[in-house]
């Protein structure tokens, strides 16, 4: 009796515990961590997210053991409306790649039990903020949704939002987080951080500014492409795309033809033409396409080239341009060598010009029609008129440039007679009725100088005889 009921107590042993290990094996995990995130349809955006980066996936995928902090879709929403983008595609690959890594923490699996107070180090160097005072708390406020989901590689903890380093939440309200956070603005901010620090600095302190912020395009325009200029060539010309105090749209000054207006930047003066409905232009090839983007530090507004802050006069572009691998104004240049005066005006960094530069090609024609060999033959008398009859210098506009933007139909004083312009047709008609067609080269009109702008023609202006 006693052996039948020691073989009964055996047997029911032997039950017990081959039930709990039946139950063990239920529980145990049999998905990886990215396995298990592709099984929640609440961190689908997570998953898109990590599938751009194949080496992050064949980690999480690998034997390892990870703490993995999840954000849902949600999350991922409200993050792309804090920092103004539409969908993870539109966030920089190394930008979305650091804020993923610091959602892992790849020394181990870390149970919310085992979760202190104090710093987490995570993939991306950075440390985030646990605090356990009423619950867990990440980085002060995001909070845990649902923890210790284990996997065969690690635990997920799913989170309320996504987590943000300090490398980069310095960006967040700030005039370069339209930029920072928009894959189509990596130029500038390589730009950026290519530049001097100083100039990071004033992107992110508290004054308001104005930013006009060129795109990958805007840059490709202006022909600034990879390798970038030196670091004193790119503080120059981002300073130039910063005023100092915050303008809106409705606060850039509005005008009609042919008036331009100057403006202040930190980087010297440029000159916009407010088009209304035709557009707001910038020196006369930049286009505002974009306005009134806002920022705790100032106001964003896109531009679709580049800004060159103007480095030579106009004497030195004509003379840059008139180089063997140019060659465009070689007669012009020889020209003005012969009347010193209109070169000093032409150099003179009080000057405030606009000039309708003859090509070789035009000056090649005038001599045929004179009869001459060159610009030597020339009666000096008449090479002097010839040449006053190609610069206006009367303040017609506020700042005594005209740019192609600003060109109206009618008759214009030049220092020696009138010309006649044609808006509609790109033609300036001299004294003697000869018509110039203004060159369609959008490199060879508008070109900026400190003490004037060029626009090329394709035939020398002639005054009427007096």
């Amino acid at each position: 009796m006693k052996m039948k009921k020691l073989s009964l107590l055996l047997i029911a042993l032997m039950g017990i515990f081959i039930l709990a290990g039946c139950e063990k094996d239920e529980t145990k995990p049999t998905q990886n961590i990215v396995q298990l995130a592709q099984a929640q349809p609440t961190l689908s955006s997570l998953v898109t997210a990590l599938t751009k980066f194949p080496d992050l996936v064949e980690t999480l995928q690998g034997t390892g053991n990870f703490t993995v902090f999840a954000p849902t879709n949600d999350a991922f929403t409200a993050l792309l409306a804090t920092i103004g983008q539409t969908t993870i595609n539109d966030v920089p690959e190394p930008v979305l790649k650091s804020l993923l890594q610091y959602h892992v923490v790849t020394t181990g699996a870390v149970l919310s039990t085992q979760l202190t107070a104090g710093n987490v180090v995570t993939a991306n160097t950075e440390s985030i903020a646990v605090t356990t005072m009423g619950g867990i708390s990440l980085n002060g406020s995001t909070k845990v949704l649902t923890a210790d989901v284990k996997s065969t590689n690690g635990v997920v903890h799913i989170i309320d939002k996504v987590l943000v380093p300090a490398s980069i939440v310095k960006f967040v309200n700030t005039v370069v987080e339209p930029a920072y956070f928009n894959k189509n603005f990596t130029t500038l901010i390589a730009a950026v951080t290519a530049a001097s620090p100083s100039i990071l600095v004033t992107l992110l302190n508290s004054s308001k500014k104005t930013l006009f912020a060129p795109n990958n395009d805007a840059f490709t325009a202006a022909g600034i492409t990879t390798p970038l200029p030196d670091r004193a060539t790119l503080d120059a010309v981002l300073t130039y795309h910063l005023i100092g105090s915050e303008v809106r749209a409705s606060q850039l000054p509005t005008n009609t033809a042919p008036s331009n207006n100057a403006i202040t930047t930190l980087g010297g003066v440029f000159y916009l033409s407010n088009r209304g409905a035709t557009g707001v232009f910038i020196n006369g090839r930049t286009k505002v396409i974009a306005t009134d983007i806002l920022a705790d530090n100032g106001v964003v507004h896109v531009i679709d080239r580049t800004l060159m802050p103007p480095s030579q006069t106009i004497a030195q572009i004509a003379t840059a341009l008139s180089t063997p691998a140019n060659g465009e104004f070689k007669q012009l240049v020889a020209a003005l060598v012969r009347v010193p005066a209109l070169l000093d005006a032409a150099s003179a960094a009080s000057s405030n010009l606009t000039v309708f530069a003859p090509t070789d090609a035009a000056f090649r024609e005038l001599y045929t029609a004179l009869g001459v060999a060159g610009i030597n033959d020339i009666n000096l008398n008449t090479l002097t008129a010839v040449l006053q009859h190609h610069i206006i210098s009367s303040p017609i506009t506020a700042t005594g440039r005209i740019f192609s933007r600003d060109l109206v139909t009618g008759s214009v004083t030049t220092l020696n007679g009138n010309i006649s312009i044609s808006a509609t047709a790109g033609t300036v008609t001299s004294g003697n009725g000869t018509a110039a067609n203004i060159s369609a080269n959008a490199a060879l009109i508008n070109v900026l100088g400190t003490n004037g702008v060029i626009h090329t023609i394709n035939k020398v202006l002639v005054p009427s005889a007096k």
